[in-house]
C-alpha cells in the first residue's frame, strides 16, 4: 500500500501557503511591544504556532486528497458443477455414483482449495448453489438442498451456463469442471449455450455410451380435454434398443380394468413404433389412466416402462348456433374459426329449417337476422331467452326491426346505401385482451359493407371496433358488446368478414389472427359469471417438479373482495391421509404455496367462515410423474467432448479425476489477478487535521492570553 497527498491545483503552490503562513505570523509577532518582557522563545513558539495553522487553513483551500494505492490479489474461482439428475443413477452404477464417486469429487475440492476459490453448484430442472461437496460418509448437513441427491427429474445445462455468465462476467474466473452424463431434454444444447463464457471447461463424462437392452414408453400423446360419451385417441410411442426378437404388451387401464391391450413384436435392434389407441369417456371429472408396457428380461430399468396421462373429461361442449336467413359466406367463416377451438361445438341452420329448442344454446349468432324478407318467432323466443347473442348486421338486415330489439345500437339508415369501413381497434377496450399482432394487424384488415348513416350507442355499451372510412376515422362501433343484466350481447356492424379470414391466411399461411377474435368474441359472451362468494383457483394438473399453487378469494354480501377471515385448506391424496394448510393473505385475496406433492390424485376441501355464514369448495388436482430423465439411458459424452474442446478444456473420466486438479495448477490461463484499487480522501473530511488546527490555536491563544496579550 502507497499513500501520497495530491492537490487540484499544481503543487508547488504550496509555497504561497507557506508564504501566507509566514506573513502572517512576522506581521503578528515582530517588534509587538506587549511582548517585550516575554522571553523570545516563547514569542517565537507563538510565532510558529501561527505559521502551522494559517499555512495548514491556505492548504486545505488547494482541495488536497490522500491518495491511497492498494494491492488486491484475487485467486481465480473454480467451479464445481454436478449433474444432480436422476439419469445418472439409473444405470448399474448408481451405488458407484453415490458413494466413491462422491468421495472422489470432495477429494478434488480438497486439492483446489487452498489456491483457488471453489464455488459448488447443482443442475437439473434448475440451478442450485452449494456451500460444499462433501464426502458422503462424513456429510452431517441435515439441509436436502445443500446435497447431491441425483433426484432432479429434468436436466437443463444451458440455464447453468447462463447462471455462470451473470454470475461471474466480471470476476476471475479460471475454469468450470463440468461433471454430467451429456444428456440434456431441457433448454438449450449446452456447446451453443455456453458461447459468452470466456473460460476454460473441463468435463468429467459419467453414466455408460454403450448401448444396453431397454424397452421405453417415451410419450404418450393425448389431448387434454375429452367429452363425455366421446371416443378420443391416444398415441403410445415406444423405443426399444437391443431387444431384438422381444415380445412385449402394451397396455391401458384405469383403475383395475383394462381398457386396451396389443402385443408387440420387436424386430430390430433399433426399434420405434407408434400405437394409435381409442378410448371413451365413460365419466366426468379428472381421469386418470394408466399405460404400461410388459418387463422384456434383462432390460437395463423399468421405471420407464410406464407413464399416468391425465385427461378432464367435461360433460359436454359449449353449443353454438349459427341461425341466418340464406347461406353466406360469412357463416361458413365463423363456424371454422369457433370450431377451432375443441371446447365449443357449432350448429349452423337456417330460420326456415330450424325445429329444435334454443334453451339447449350456450350462444345464438343471428347472421342479418331480423331479416327484410321474412319475421321468425324463432327471433322473438332467441331475443326473450337469457341466452348470449351475436348480430350480424348486413344488406339483408330490416333495421326498423333491429332497433326494436334494443341491443343498445341504433342506426338510422339513409335509405339502402351502404359504406366501406375499414376497422381500427379501441386501445382501451377492457373486456378481453387481444394480442398485440391481433391489435396491429386489424387495421389492415379489408373493409366491411356496413350500413351508411347515423350510429346511436347507449352508454352500457362497449366498442371493440371503429369505423374508419377513408381518412376519417370516425365514432360510429363497427363491433361492441353491450351487457343488458345477466344477459351479453354482441352486434358486428357489417357484412363479409370471410374475407378477413382469407386475408389472414394470404399474409401469414394461417387463420390465427381471425380464429383469435372470434374465439374470444365467444368465449366472453358464453362464460357464465361465477356469483360465488367463495372461489378457490388452482390448476387441475401439476408436474411433479411444480410447486403447488392456489388462490382464493372472498366476497362480501356486496360483492367485494374481502381478506379478512381465515381460508383454510385440506389436501388428501388417494390413500386418505390428509395434509392442512393456511392460505396466506395478499392485499385483497389470498395465496398459499403448499410446496410440491409426490404423483397422484389429489381431492381438497377448502373452508372459510363469513360471519356466520360458512363456505366450502371442493376440488380436485393431479401431480403428474416426470420420467423424461429415463427415456435416453445411453451416455452422451460426444457432447461433453466437444464443450471441453470449444472451451480449450478437456475431457476426463471418474478414475481421471485424481489428476484433475494438477492440469488445472500446471494452466497457465488459471492464475491470480492483481489489481492496484485506489482511494482518494478529501483531507478536510480527516478528523486529526481539525484536531491539530483546534491544538495549535488553542495553545497559542492559551500562551497569549497568559502573558496579557488579550
Amino acid at each position: 500500500m502507497s499513500v501520497k497527498i495530491v492537490t487540484e491545483l499544481p503543487f508547488w503552490f504550496v509555497i504561497f501557503c507557506l508564504m501566507a503562513g509566514a506573513g502572517y505570523a512576522f506581521f503578528l509577532y515582530y517588534r509587538e511591544k506587549r511582548f517585550s518582557d516575554i522571553p523570545v522563545l516563547l514569542q517565537r513558539t507563538m510565532a510558529i504556532f501561527r505559521f502551522l495553522s494559517v499555512s495548514l487553513i491556505a492548504f486545505l483551500l488547494l482541495n488536497p486528497l490522500l491518495k491511497t494505492v492498494f494491492r488486491e490479489t484475487e485467486k481465480p474461482v473454480i467451479v464445481i458443477a454436478q449433474d444432480n439428475s436422476e439419469s445418472i443413477v439409473i444405470g448399474k452404477d448408481s451405488s458407484f455414483y453415490r458413494t466413491e464417486y462422491k468421495k472422489k469429487l470432495a477429494k478434488l475440492a480438497e486439492s483446489l482449495s487452498g489456491k483457488y476459490e471453489l464455488r459448488y453448484y447443482t443442475f437439473g430442472d434448475q440451478v442450485k448453489e452449494l456451500s460444499s461437496v462433501n464426502d458422503p460418509a462424513t456429510d452431517k448437513s441435515d439441509n436436502e438442498s445443500n446435497r447431491i441427491d441425483f433426484q432432479e427429474k429434468e436436466t437443463d445445462m444451458s440455464s447453468f451456463f447462463d447462471e455462470m455468465e451473470t454470475r461471474y462476467s466480471n470476476r476471475n474466473l479460471g475454469a468450470v469442471i463440468f461433471a454430467s452424463d451429456g444428456l440434456y431434454n431441457k433448454g438449450l444444447n449446452p456447446v451453443f449455450s455456453s458461447s459468452r463464457l470466456k473460460a476454460p471447461v473441463f468435463t468429467i463424462a459419467l453414466g455408460d455410451t454403450s448401448v444396453k437392452k431397454d424397452l421405453i414408453l417415451s410419450k404418450v400423446i393425448h389431448n387434454r380435454l375429452a367429452y363425455l360419451g366421446n371416443k378420443f385417441p391416444l398415441e403410445a410411442v415406444i423405443d426399444a434398443r437391443a431387444c431384438k426378437g422381444a415380445t412385449t404388451t402394451l397396455t391401458v387401464s384405469k383403475d383395475e380394468s383394462v381398457l386396451f391391450s396389443q402385443n408387440i413384436v420387436i424386430n430390430s435392434e433399433t426399434f420405434n413404433i407408434t400405437i394409435p389407441v381409442q378410448l371413451e369417456a365413460k365419466q366426468t371429472g379428472l381421469q386418470r389412466y394408466h399405460v404400461k408396457l410388459s418387463a422384456v428380461k434383462g432390460e437395463l430399468s423399468l421405471i420407464n416402462n410406464v407413464q399416468d396421462v391425465f385427461i378432464d373429461v367435461l360433460d359436454g361442449r359449449e353449443k353454438v348456433l349459427i341461425l341466418t336467413e340464406a347461406p353466406h359466406p360469412d357463416v361458413a367463416a365463423i363456424k371454422q374459426a369457433i370450431e377451432s377451438n375443441q371446447n365449443y361445438e357449432v350448429e349452423v341452420s337456417t330460420l326456415k329449417d330450424f325445429d329444435k329448442k334454443i334453451a339447449a344454446y350456450n350462444l345464438i349468432i343471428l347472421n342479418q337476422v331480423p331479416a327484410l324478407s321474412t319475421t321468425s318467432k324463432i327471433i322473438n323466443d332467441a331475443v326473450n331467452s337469457d341466452i348470449p347473442l351475436v348480430f350480424i348486421v348486413g344488406s339483408q338486415t330490416n333495421l326498423r326491426n333491429f332497433n326494436a330489439l334494443q341491443t343498445g345500437l341504433q342506426i338510422n339508415s339513409i335509405g339502402q346505401r351502404f359504406s366501406d369501413p375499414q376497422p381500427v381497434a379501441d386501445e382501451h377496450f377492457p373486456l378481453f385482451t387481444l394480442s398485440e399482432a391481433a391489435r396491429a394487424y386489424i387495421s389492415r384488415l379489408v373493409p366491411l359493407q356496413s350500413p351508411f348513416g347515423s350510429y346511436k350507442i347507449s352508454s352500457s355499451c362497449t366498442p371493440l371496433l371503429y369505423q374508419e372510412i377513408g381518412v376519417v376515422r370516425t365514432k360510429d362501433p363497427l363491433m361492441l358488446f353491450n351487457q343488458l343484466g345477466e344477459r351479453k350481447i354482441a352486434v358486428i356492424a357489417g357484412e363479409g368478414i370471410w374475407r378477413w379470414r382469407l386475408q389472414d391466411f394470404a399474409d401469414h399461411g394461417n387463420h390465427d389472427i381471425f380464429n383469435e377474435l372470434m374465439d374470444k368474441t365467444v368465449q366472453y359472451l358464453s362464460v357464465k359469471q361465477d356469483k360465488s362468494r367463495f372461489r378457490i383457483v388452482c390448476k387441475t394438473n401439476f408436474k411433479e417438479n411444480q410447486s403447488l399453487e392456489m388462490e382464493a378469494e372472498v366476497y362480501n354480501e356486496s360483492y367485494e373482495l374481502i381478506n379478512e377471515p381465515e381460508v383454510n385448506i385440506e389436501i388428501e391424496n388417494s390413500k386418505g391421509r390428509k395434509y392442512p394448510f393456511t392460505f396466506n393473505k395478499t392485499s385483497n385475496a389470498y395465496r398459499l404455496n403448499a410446496g410440491m406433492f409426490p404423483p397422484g390424485d389429489y381431492k381438497y376441501r377448502a373452508k372459510t367462515k363469513v360471519g356466520e355464514k360458512a363456505m366450502v369448495q371442493n376440488g380436485e388436482f393431479s401431480v403428474s410423474p416426470i420420467l423424461i430423465e429415463a427415456s435416453n439411458t445411453t451416455a452422451d459424452h460426444q457432447l461433453l467432448y466437444n464443450l471441453a474442446h470449444k472451451h480449450n478444456g478437456e475431457m476426463i473420466y471418474p478414475a481421471q479425476m485424481d489428476q484433475l486438479a494438477d492440469k488445472i495448477m500446471q494452466r497457465e490461463d488459471i492464475k491470480p489477478i492483481i489489481y492496484n484499487p485506489k482511494k482518494l480522501t478529501d483531507l478536510v473530511e480527516l478528523k486529526w487535521i481539525f484536531f491539530v488546527l483546534l491544538l495549535l490555536l488553542c495553545a497559542e491563544w492559551f500562551m497569549r492570553k497568559r502573558n496579557g496579550a488579550y
